[in-house]
């Protein structure tokens, strides 16, 4: 019993020495190149700025672009706003209506409307320096809730007027370093390609190495995700920034754990860690997590699909706990718009992924059929 104890006791000093060790002290392990940070500012268009983001990596390490490109993120937005309009008329007012989505919508877009830069498509039509959706949102809400009512098809030639009015009318071509583009042939000059990409989560009320339609309210459009087990996704994101690729991430963000504000995310129920102000005084002892414990948080509502961004590279911090390197769409005002993300707390958070399929390794590909 004596011996207990003092092991016990043991344990005990080595948490607390942990939990109260200076602040997280992380070394590069792979930084992939991507393009500069974003603000997708007063909108709901994250899924937008992290796929675009995701797809400027894409081309360059096809070699198709460097870390110059920029391209719209309100292009997409605007082509998938009278998309989801009319999935809302035909579902007669069940369907959504917002301006939430998910990676492959965007990956829609791309392939049936090609691509736009920034500079020929900035989707601010407004007196304002960064996007601010409040007023179009309203106006396509009420348009929309109207247009059921009057039950008459859906209104794209009113839709198509309140787009242009708040993101300005879409040109029909774009210049790149002095040559003019359709926005579809600019696509194939990045050589990017719908086909390569592929959406992957791990949920256990679903079969693994099998595609089921993920149930959350973004994916209107009933899109098929790959399932796999909690240790084997994990494996995926990291062998995937191992080989040069980056990672379209769907994740929870609401809990006070995350905290953009500090630079990381770690799996510490109940701590405020984004309270802490002035910084971290001190790291956090992360809670296990398993498939049970996962499963459990989505089935309870505990975790939620809130908010897309666009994981480059891994880290280390200085006891050797990975951590996925993150870019965000909130702008640089505190810091350069990263942060670090735990291995544990991706493991809870994370809602699904979406990766080029050469990114995966060799024998999940096999398991999951995928050409």
């Amino acid at each position: 019993m004596k011996r207990f104890i003092t092991f016990s006791a043991a344990l005990l000093f080595v948490a607390l020495a942990y939990a109260q060790s200076p602040y997280y002290e992380f070394t590069m392990v792979k930084s992939n190149p991507t393009t500069s940070v974003k603000n997708q500012a007063q909108t709901g268009t994250c899924w937008s700025f992290a796929t675009i983001s995701f797809l400027e990596s894409e081309a360059i390490k096809k070699g198709t672009a460097d870390t110059s490109l920029n391209l719209s993120e309100m292009f997409f937005v605007r082509n998938e706003y009278l998309r989801r309009g009319a999935d809302f008329y035909y579902r007669r007012g069940r369907g959504r209506k917002g301006p939430g989505g998910v990676s492959h919508q965007a990956i829609f877009s791309m392939e049936h409307n090609g691509l736009m830069t920034e500079e020929a498509y900035n989707g601010i039509n407004y007196d304002s320096k960064t996007h601010n959706h409040k007023e179009l949102q309203s106006e396509f809400t009420n348009l929309m809730d109207e247009a059921v009512k009057e039950k008459k098809g859906v209104p794209y030639e009113k839709a198509s007027t309140i787009l242009d009015k708040w993101l300005g009318q879409l040109p029909s071509t774009l210049s790149y370093k002095g040559t003019e583009y359709s926005p579809l042939a600019f696509k194939n000059k990045l050589k990017l390609n719908g086909e390569d990409y592929v959406e992957i989560t791990s949920f256990m009320h679903h079969p693994y190495y099998e595609q089921f339609v993920l149930e959350i309210p973004d994916n209107y459009d009933m899109a098929s995700y790959y399932n796999v087990p909690l240790d084997e996704f994990v494996a995926i994101a990291e062998e995937a920034i191992m080989k040069g690729y980056t990672i379209a991430w769907d994740a929870d963000v609401s809990e006070t754990y995350f905290a953009h504000n500090n630079h990381v995310a770690v799996f510490a129920p109940g701590e405020n860690i984004k309270g802490e102000k002035e910084g971290l005084k001190k790291r956090y002892l992360e809670t296990p997590v398993d498939a049970v414990s996962r499963q459990r948080m989505f089935e309870d509502f505990t975790t939620t699909d809130d908010h897309l961004m666009h994981i480059t590279g891994l880290v280390k911090d200085q006891n050797g706990v990975k951590y996925f390197m993150v870019k965000n769409s909130w702008g640089v005002s505190n810091g350069d718009g990263y942060l670090y993300v735990s291995e544990n707390y991706f493991k809870a958070k994370t809602i699904a992924i979406m990766i080029n399929k050469d990114a995966l390794p060799k024998a999940i590909r096999k398991k999951l059929n995928i050409k």
